[in-house]
């Protein structure tokens, strides 16, 4: 693997304070801002991933309902209060 160099300009308070943080912890303060930047790209690509899958399924939703899969209101509205009404005697029994 090369190595590459990153520049960039901060507050010398920052510097200096983020500098003693590292070493009272062992560590020279380029250690913590590769992690740092480890976890930022970890995070980027599960949400690029995430935000793929969520399109993914909105397409597949939006299909079946273009298709003619869609249940009525009313039906939805049926079930539900059966759920809640199963729920509310579950609750009554303990």
């Amino acid at each position: 693997m090369s190595n590459a160099t990153f520049t960039f300009r901060v507050e010398e308070t920052l510097k200096t304070g983020f500098t003693a943080a590292a070493n009272a912890r062992d560590r020279t303060g380029a250690q913590p801002l590769r992690d740092f930047m480890r976890e930022f790209v970890r995070q980027q690509q599960e949400a690029t991933e995430h935000d793929t899958w969520f399109r993914r399924q909105v397409q597949i939703g939006l299909d079946s309902a273009n298709a003619g899969n869609l249940i009525l209101s009313e039906e939805v509205e049926k079930k539900a209060a059966g759920w809640k009404e199963k729920i509310i005697r579950k609750g009554e029994r303990e």
